[in-house]
């Protein structure tokens, strides 16, 4: 495949969709909720923000400064000129910054947000690499894809092991969690709605209109093929995995060199 013409039409597919995974504001509220109310110098993160429509949920449900970053540009060019005609320049500053190579002082963090891009790093390294970014007592909210059946469909496991061969199970993903030096205070799944209002259906828009204008190009239409068979899975196979929202916190008593089960 050529590698140019694969991400040109990616970028094509995701450019100006709401969201670029799975979520919305009455997800984010329930996170927020077993958070406790953040102080008026709060300093949180939103890490792999994307368009950013969760960066503006936060600042219309916490206070403090909010810092979102990303390493694509484009998106934070979209987030940008929302956070302009919202007036939010005093709440919202945007960062180009690879969320795996952070340039943030240790400790200074109050609330680290992560909505569906902490896979990137895969969920263990991630949570590992961004707790020393919290202040004790810190928490970080993360939505990860995750496995909701110990035996999922063949498909499921077939799909999702040439995309996410890091996908665990919600009780492993509470177990890394605490092996990284958090305490889980809740986690729930996302509801189906939270894939489609925002994410997969205006997706779904844009692969049929991309599908006529690369109908003669085979390295397009694999993309778009992709993202279809993505797509579908969902729509059957829902019950076998899901985005779950995690909420942590910096578990103040962990000790780095002890042990934990696997």
């Amino acid at each position: 495949m050529n590698q140019d013409v694969a991400l040109q039409v990616f970028f094509e597919l995701h450019s100006n969709l709401p969201r670029e995974g799975p979520g919305n504001l009455a997800a984010t509220r329930r996170a927020l909720s077993f958070i406790p109310p953040l102080p008026e110098t709060a300093s949180i993160l939103d890490l792999g923000c994307g368009p950013g429509m969760q960066t503006l949920h936060l600042a219309s449900l916490t206070v403090g400064h909010i810092t979102a970053i990303d390493i694509h540009q484009p998106y934070l060019d979209q987030l940008s000129v929302t956070i302009a005609a919202q007036g939010l320049g005093d709440r919202i500053t945007v960062a180009n910054q690879d969320m795996g190579n952070l340039d943030w002082p240790d400790h200074s963090v109050d609330l680290i947000w992560a909505e569906g891009s902490a896979y990137i790093l895969e969920f263990a390294n991630a949570l590992r690499q961004w707790r020393s970014l919290l202040k004790p007592g810190g928490h970080l909210a993360v939505s990860e894809v995750s496995w909701l059946r110990p035996n999922p469909s063949d498909a499921a496991r077939q799909f999702w092991q040439e995309e996410y061969p890091g996908m665990q199970t919600v009780s492993k993903n509470l177990v890394i969690a605490q092996a990284a030096g958090y305490f889980p205070l809740a986690h729930f799944v996302l509801p189906e709605a939270a894939w489609w209002d925002h994410y997969y259906t205006p997706l779904s828009e844009r692969l049929v209109a991309l599908r006529e204008t690369y109908a003669n190009n085979e390295d397009a239409i694999a993309v778009i093929d992709l993202h279809d068979r993505e797509i579908d899975l969902y729509r059957h196979h829902s019950h076998d995995y899901g985005y779950v929202f995690y909420i942590l916190k910096v578990d103040e008593h962990y000790d780095p060199n002890g042990s934990f089960p696997a």
